[in-house]
């Protein structure tokens, strides 16, 4: 498409769109105007045509020698960055994710102490289905990637741990700025969601809320990318390894027998027994273990999240509503962990997340 058609073309649709949606309501024209934008899209881009001469025509060494500006083809870019991403590894991230902090929480160590305490005889267990399992937890060992492994790839992929760094290896020294930078500003999004509807009396009027979409949508997708670049090579093969072992080493503490032995109801009682009788106690076991599921879910959400600038916003409530309740969970466990005892809180968090110091934002609220 010649730069002159192009140029039309953008001016009269432009033109015609202002037309068509003047006098429109407003839901009809926020409707009508998406579709619009989009057809608009489809339009210029089937009316490119073939541009591959486009440089030799520049350049006067075309077919048709040297052509008018306003005759060569029109070089249509395409902002694709944000997608091209690799799915199966930020799904395999936000596994892994949940694999650390269950680590965190112990679980791993409760099955070493476990396997140690039948093999020295001071666990009255005997031929139970829970026996059997620890008879055979040498065998249910990851094949492949064990202890120092996973704790390479937390070091990896989240830079958490204190594991050497893989010469040459890309480490994702902002993920957990990032992470809790895009759980303050959900949680943040959804909450003046709330007032907004609270402000204007209604859920209809005006349909946009006082929290900014764009800023949700933007650490969403650098949090994505980051991960991405960090989490290739073998996260996806030891992510499935390391879950599937650490799902056995949970349907082994939920036997009937290993759950007598320490007067336990359930596999976290076990866990909780474990702990407290070897390690000091169980002090965030309750915090880490909702921050894996509400982690996870957050993560997953932003593996397969569009993000395009011109989302419908109530497109977008709808599908982040899961995760901005997960959001907040995620921040009530974080602040009650030892790390997470300075969290200043999801204002001033974001404020900083988005690069405003605490003075200059006191001084925007106000």
């Amino acid at each position: 498409m010649a730069y002159d058609t192009f140029e039309t073309i953008q001016r009269f649709w432009q033109r015609f769109a202002r037309e068509e949606l003047e006098g429109l309501p407003p839901d009809e024209r926020r409707r009508i105007a998406a579709e619009f934008e989009a057809r608009f899209g489809r339009l210029t881009s089937d009316a490119a045509g073939d541009d591959q001469t486009a440089f030799a025509d520049l350049i006067g060494l075309g077919a048709k020698g040297a052509l008018p500006f306003g005759e060569i083809a029109w070089p249509r870019l395409v902002a694709d960055f944000d997608a091209a991403v690799v799915p199966s590894q930020l799904h395999a991230a936000a596994e892994l994710y949940m694999i650390y902090q269950y680590e965190r929480a112990g679980v791993f160590r409760v099955a070493e102490i476990l396997r140690r305490l039948y093999r020295d005889g001071r666990m009255r267990i005997q031929r139970g289905p829970g026996a059997r399992g620890l008879y055979l937890l040498e065998k249910w060992q990851p094949l492949r990637y064990g202890p120092r492994d996973r704790l390479v790839a937390y070091m990896r992929v989240f830079n958490y741990g204190k594991a050497p760094r893989p010469a040459g290896a890309i480490v994702n020294v902002n993920f957990h700025y990032q992470l809790v930078g895009l759980m303050s500003a959900l949680a943040q999004y959804f909450r003046d969601l709330t007032i907004g509807e609270v402000i204007r009396g209604g859920q209809t009027l005006e349909q946009r809320p006082y929290g900014t979409l764009a800023t949700v949508q933007r650490l969403a997708t650098d949090l994505r990318y980051a991960l991405d670049r960090a989490s290739y090579g073998n996260i996806v093969a030891l992510t499935q390894e390391a879950g599937l072992h650490l799902r056995q080493l949970l349907d082994l503490f939920d036997t009937p027998d290993i759950k007598k032995a320490f007067d336990a109801n359930n596999k976290w009682d076990v866990v909780e027994q474990v702990l407290h009788r070897h390690f000091g106690g169980a002090r965030e076991l309750s915090q880490r273990t909702k921050m894996a599921e509400s982690g996870r879910r957050v993560l997953l959400w932003v593996a397969g999240g569009d993000f395009e600038t011109g989302d419908d916003p109530q497109q977008f409530n709808i599908e982040a509503q899961p995760a901005g309740a997960h959001a907040e969970a995620w921040l009530a466990a974080y602040r009650m962990t030892d790390e997470g005892r300075r969290f200043p809180g999801v204002t001033e968090n974001l404020r900083w997340a988005v690069g405003l110091p605490p003075r200059d934002a006191r001084m925007t609220v106000a």
